[in-house]
């Protein structure tokens, strides 16, 4: 199983992240959204931030940990490169993010993400995971 692939949406662009639980579909999804940031592989694991969040439904989830990410990146000004997610059958989410504060002289520049959006965001779940989301470019 892949761990996740992009398609096209005007203006934006979209992902699809696998996992066999959520909790690595949710990794998968990290990886997604800051590759279309920077190469993530050129991003070391120096600092570690953690947080919590609980939400009313599994889209929800996925969109309210999109959007931290997205927050601790530009205020923090951080690359994450490394994701560790627990959500629990509350749907409390404890996420451990690592990477390092940007340097656009040695992480490649690629797209922005100006936002996460609802739209046709999805939470797939049977015999793996299957999670969709679109951000805006």
């Amino acid at each position: 199983m892949k761990n996740y692939e992009y398609f096209e949406a005007t203006a934006d662009i979209g992902f699809n992240a696998y996992g066999n639980d959520l909790n690595e579909a949710f990794e998968n999804a990290s990886a997604a959204m800051f590759n279309i940031i920077t190469d993530t592989s050129n991003v070391e694991a120096k600092k570690e931030i953690s947080f919590e969040i609980t939400s009313e439904d599994e889209v929800a989830l996925l969109y309210d940990y999109l959007e931290e990410l997205l927050f601790h990146h530009e205020v923090d000004f951080m690359l994450f490169s490394e994701f560790h997610i627990e959500i629990d059958e509350n749907l409390h989410l404890k996420a451990t993010v690592k990477g390092e504060e940007i340097d656009w002289d040695k992480h490649e520049r690629k797209t922005e993400i100006k936002a996460i959006t609802f739209h046709k965001m999805a939470v797939e779940i049977s015999d793996t995971v299957k999670l969709r989301a679109i951000v805006d470019l």
